[in-house]
Formats: C-alpha cells, structure tokens, sequence
C-alpha cells in the first residue's frame, strides 16, 4: 500500500475545525521553502507559538507542527515571501474554511489596513494564491490559464466550477445522483457523490452494502442504508468529533506476541495512512490513537518525510521504470476516458436543447400547462395526476410527460428516446439555453482535461528519458571496465550533489562568465548603470550599448578588479561577440519582441560621465566620445543552467558562453509568457533532468532563474 500524500476532502473538514481554534493568532512571520511550501509563524494567546505549514508540491499537505519539527529558515527570503511578509506581519488569524467539499481551504488574515486571503488547492498540480478582501489576487505560486478559470496576479481569483457537495446533499438529490448513474455503487459514491475511492469503500462498508453491487440492482432499502452513513460522517465532521488514527503497514504478522509485534511495528512499518476517524476499510493496518487530528498529521507527514530520506537499498539497483511507464500510460488512458466522456456529455446537452426547438410545440404547452396550473395555485400532485389522465386520452403532451417533481418544480419529457429535465417556470427558449451553457460547461473541462494529460505525458517522457540515461550510463560502464580511465562525471545522475556557493562581488549585476573567461557585468536599473560607469569601469574594458534606447550598461571585464588594469589585453572576438549579445538581449529589444538589435562597442576612455555645453545626462547615462565599432543586427540569445563545478549555482547569459560551464541548459527566445511563469517552467525542467531534486530546490530556485531572464514575455525554445 503507498503511503498518502495528499489530504482528502474529508481530512480537510475535519482539519478546519480544529485549525478554528487559531482564530486570534497573529502572524510573525512567513517563509518560502523551494517553490512550494510555505510556512506561517504565529503567536496564540493561550498555545503560545503556532507554526502552520502549507504543502503544495508532490506532498500536499496543511496543518500546524511541533516547533522542535520547524525546518531552518532559508536564506534571503524571495519574493513570494516578502510579499506575504509585507500583508501579514501583526495581522491577525480571523479563520480557515473549506470550498465546498473541494480541496480547497481559505485562510483569512485581518489587520487595520485590510483583509488578505490565501487559498489553498490541495489539487492537481497546487497552488497558493493570495488574494486581498475582494478576491483579486496579489501573488500566486502557480499561474493558471484555463478556459474555465484564470489565476494570475491583478485578476479576481476563480474557484474551480463547484461540485456536488456530499455532506449537504437533500435525500432526493441523493437518490437522484445515484439513479443517475451507470456504474456501481461505490464508484457511484466516488465519482457522482466525490467522496474518493477511500470513503466510497468504507460508506459501503460500514453500511453493509456490496461494493460491486450495479446502481440498477440497489433498491430504497441499500439507498437508506447508505445516506444514513453518510448523514452520521456530516455530522461527526460539523462537531469536530474525530478520533484520529495514524496507520502503519504491519511487518509484525508472524510475531509471537504483541510485545514482539510493538517491537516489529518499531523497526520494520512504514506509515501509510492518517484520517479523522478509525476506518473499517483498514483493520488489517496496526494504528496508533491521537488526542487530535493535527497532532496526527504532524506525525504522520514528519515520519513520511524521514522515510523518504532513508537511503534507498543498493544504489546500483536499477528503478522499476517499466512500473512508472506503465503508471502514467495508465493514467493518460484513464484521462483520454474523462474526455471523451466530456465531449459525449456535452454533445448530448447539444442534442438535448435542439431536440427542444424541434419539438417546441410540444414542450411549450407542457409548461405553460404546469404554469397555468400554478399560478391557479393547484397542488403538484393534482398536477401529475392531470397529466396522467391526459396519458389515459392519447394526449400527446401528457404522453410526453415522463415525471412531475413539485420539490424541485422540474419536468422530466421523455422526447426522441431522451429524457430531458426541464424548469417547469422557465419556457423553452430558457431551459434550450441552460442546456447550451451546460454543454458549454461540459466542453470547458475538457479542455482542463487536455491541459491535465498534456503534463502526464510530459511526465512519461521524463521517466522515459531516465530510463535512457540509466541504460546509457550501464553501457558506459561496462565499456570502461578494464582499467580505462573514469568518464566525466554525470551530475544529472548523481543520487546527491553536493552544494557549494560562492557569493561573488558582481552576482548583484546581470553577468556571464564568456566562452574565453572573461567577466561579462550589465546594469538592472539606473543605479547599477552609474555605479558601473564610475566605480567598475577601467582601462582596457570594452563598454557595449545598443543603438535602441533602453539598454543596460555593458561592461566586459578586462581584467578583474583585484588585478592591476592593463589597456593591451588582447580580446578574442568570440568574447566580444557574446558581450554585444548579452547587451542586445537584455535591452528594450528583446522586451519589444524582435530577434535582433544593432549594437556598438567603444573602450573606457572614450566614456564620460560629463555632457557637452548645453547637454543633459540622466541618471545612469553617459556620453560617448569618438569612433564606435558596431555589430549589426546581433541576433538576441539566451540560455539559463545549473553549474556544478566548481560551485553550485545558476547561471545564465548567451548560449555559447555558458553551454560549457553549465551540466544541463534551456534556452529562451523573445515569447509571450511572463518573465516569473518562465523561470518556473525552466525550474519544473531542470528539476527533472537531475536525479537530486532537491539539489535543484536549494541552488536554482525560480527566483534565482529569473535573475537570468531578460524583461518582458519569453518563451522556452522546443516548447
């Protein structure tokens, strides 16, 4: 059995209960972990401190932690987190609840100057986006752009199109659900009632019913059974009475006694469940009793997270990558069935609203016969019993009536072999257009489906890849054996790369390191622009500008600042082709979308901060004195990488300067995707080109990447 990783919607119900018992609590202090976990320090007036952590990545996960279980603060905070910092210092925890039965929470902050919200999906790829009182949001992890719902700063925050919430659902909706269905009983409860695999099996099993039993052979008597189940888990959930249980896979069946067994459970079990209440659907697991939920959470996420770290067994043992292949195919075969079930659903709403135009006769003296009635004030019993009646006389509008339901003031025609179900007050133009927009509806998940199976594929191609680079590097081993010499080493296998930073005087600036080593500086503002000119600027460099306004100050480095400037350094011109190109690439050309840009190169001297008689400089301008020597129409360029030796860290600038001196790179052309929604595709890539991801969190976060993209929209070549 895997062990879980992502909370449930009924883990979520039970969890905002007890998180309410925050409310109060102000903020400290917040923290980003990589790009997705963030971490909410606070002060409650009666516990003391309370550190909330939030999981958005491959664990998803909300829930508060014992101070001692508190990872480091990172280093310099990035830019998420500074935003948090800003909104939430001294504001005060006002509640968290859950999106209808989704797994969504909302945490709620207030101080003096305002309400912030950060929302949580716990779902698909997560997310944090944080939003101020009127749901427009201020930052989000992850930018979304689907037909059905836009997340993006500056834009109101769309929760995902609500579903059947199955804690509050009337007993005749629950039949109804149910008698819709084609399927089983417990895939019923899992997919129509979104209950999940989980507590579809267990309702069915606490409720003695036959998990297999077909939705056609379940009578009033199993549907009893089952809502009663679910009626007691609503409330059990509304007043917070939870019995909480940690599971672990037993490894003690063959011990001698229960002493032996603890002792067994101790060394061998792995954690692989926790939930709010004991399940039936688990006596087969041994488990461990909470005072409280949170308090079994925390356990359960800090002991999954010491088992994800123990070494695997042999580590020449090669990955099941036959099981991960099979996996994903499995699950895109399973998604092609979600869209063609999209595209069937939304055809036959189609169908169904022209089929009422087709017989618009018809269906209009249906309504208006039960609008007349009504507004008569006669009873919606005496109303079926007029259109069975009619049924009895051969009217062709009775016969049409296949169901009167007065508690949802619907009608049910039976037209052309389809069962349609109408809102009896609306007339037919009305009801055709709820049917065309559901269709609509309908069509807009599939297109969420298709984004959604887009992102298994690109991960079956990585497992692809590995197991490529894994039977290349077995090749290349058994091709050295005898006594060659070792082949250079292949960082993006390597199970652990070790870190090693270098905080380097220039690293504040734009920089490249050329093809030929030398030190390659650009201004990011006004600022650096002047303090290049007058602080950095020496006999024997070369300055580069582009002929268009709005470009950095290129300065390539003749020699470095500790070593004496010399004016008769002898540059190659590949270095003074990449500098021009590193100067192009980071101006106003590549953010106005063109692919090349004139550019000039002049020397130091021929540099001034003093204007002619008459002249105005602006802050971070100069003056330029005598002849130019241009590189015409120099084609933009740039490509970001990891860098292993001999430190660890980003780098970026043009391709040819850095292929070489990065393992592994992406290169990036003028686009239409923002500059934060690059750096974090390039994260997602590199991440997985190297075995130690989290190598890839510590040393190229999509803060630092960005460091290295040029302003305005890009796109990642090959894309």
């Amino acid at each position: 059995m895997d062990p879980k990783r992502e909370l449930t919607s009924v883990d979520l119900a039970a969890l905002v209960e007890e998180l309410g018992a925050y409310e109060g609590a102000k903020v400290d202090k917040a923290y980003l972990y990589g790009d997705d976990l963030v971490r909410l320090k606070m002060r409650d007036f009666d516990r003391g401190r309370v550190e909330l952590l939030i999981e958005v990545g491959d664990v998803k996960r909300a829930h508060t932690v014992a101070q001692e279980r508190v990872p480091d603060a990172p280093g310099r905070p990035p830019q998420f987190a500074m935003m948090l910092r800003n909104r939430l210092q001294g504001a005060d925890f006002a509640g968290v609840s859950q999106y209808e039965f989704d797994r969504i929470l909302e945490f709620v902050f207030e101080r003096e100057d305002g309400t912030t919200r950060i929302i949580v999906e716990l779902f698909g790829q997560g997310n944090v986006a944080v939003t101020d009182g009127e749901y427009e949001v201020i930052d989000c992890l992850e930018t979304v752009r689907l037909k059905s719902r836009t997340v993006v700063p500056g834009s109101r925050y769309e929760f995902p199109e609500s579903r059947i919430n199955p804690l509050a659902v009337s007993r005749e909706a629950f039949d109804r659900e149910m008698e819709e269905s084609d399927t089983d009983v417990v895939r019923t409860l899992a997919t129509q009632l979104n209950f999940g695999g989980l507590y579809a099996e267990e309702l069915c099993t606490r409720a003695g019913v036959e998990k297999g039993l077909d939705i056609d052979d379940a009578d009033s008597e199993v549907y009893d059974r089952l809502y009663r189940e679910i009626e007691r888990l609503a409330i059990d959930l509304r007043t917070g009475h939870v019995d909480p249980r940690l599971y672990v896979a037993d490894g003690a069946d063959d011990a001698d006694d229960a002493n032996d067994a603890d002792e067994e459970r101790d060394g061998d079990d792995r954690v692989v469940d926790v939930t709010p209440f004991p399940l039936e659907e688990h006596d087969d697991l041994a488990s461990e009793p909470y005072d409280s939920f949170l308090e079994a959470l925390d356990d359960y996420f800090y002991r999954l997270e010491l088992e994800d770290e123990e070494p695997a067994e042999p580590t020449d043992q090669r990955p099941d990558f036959e099981a991960e292949i099979e996996k994903h195919e499995r699950i895109i075969e399973q998604q092609q069935g979600a869209i063609e079930g999209f595209e069937q659903e939304a055809e036959r709403k189609r169908e169904q609203a022209e089929s009422l135009y087709a017989n618009y006769g018809l269906v209009d003296e249906i309504l208006s016969t039960i609008q007349t009635a009504r507004e008569q004030d006669r009873p919606w019993d005496e109303i079926e019993e007029r259109f069975e009646e009619g049924k009895e006389r051969g009217i062709a509008a009775a016969e049409a009536v296949a169901d009167v339901d007065g508690r949802e003031g619907t009608v049910t025609v039976a037209l052309e072999d389809e069962h349609i179900d109408l809102v009896a007050s609306d007339g037919v133009e009305k009801n055709a257009d709820r049917l065309y927009t559901e269709a609509k509806r309908v069509a807009e998940k599939k297109e969420g489906a298709l984004a959604a199976i887009e992102d298994t594929r690109e991960d079956l191609e990585a497992v692809k890849r590995r197991r490529e680079e894994w039977e290349q590097a077995d090749d290349e081993d058994d091709a050295d054996e005898g006594g060659e010499d070792d082949p250079e080493r292949d960082w993006l296998a390597e199970p652990s790369v070790p870190v090693r930073k270098s905080e380097e005087w220039y690293e504040r600036f734009r920089w490249v390191h050329t093809s030929d080593d030398f030190l390659v500086i650009g201004g990011r503002n006004a600022d650096q622009n002047e303090e290049l000119v007058k602080k950095y600027l020496e006999p024997g460099d070369r300055v580069f500008h582009t002929q268009a306004h709005g470009g950095p100050v290129t300065v390539l480095k003749a020699t470095d600042p500790s070593e004496a400037s010399s004016p008769d350094v002898d540059i190659p011109d590949a270095s003074l082709e990449e500098a021009a190109q590193f100067a192009v690439s980071y101006s106003s050309v590549w953010k106005d979308g063109r692919f090349a840009g004139d550019v000039y190169m002049v020397d130091a001297d021929q540099v001034t901060k003093t204007p002619e008689s008459g002249e105005y400089l602006e802050k971070g301008g100069f003056a330029i004195r005598g002849d130019r020597t241009y590189f015409d129409d120099t084609p933009v360029g740039v490509a970001v990488g990891i860098q292993c030796e001999p430190y660890t860290r980003v780098i970026g600038g043009p391709p040819s300067a850095i292929e070489e001196r990065a393992v592994t790179t992406l290169e990036v052309e003028p686009g239409r995707f923002a500059q934060g929604d690059v750096a974090k595709r390039i994260y997602r890539r590199l991440r997985e080109r190297f075995e130690d991801e989290s190598f890839v969190r510590t040393v190229a976060s999509p803060d630092l990447i960005q460091h290295f993209l040029p302003p305005g929209g890009s796109r990642i070549l090959e894309e």
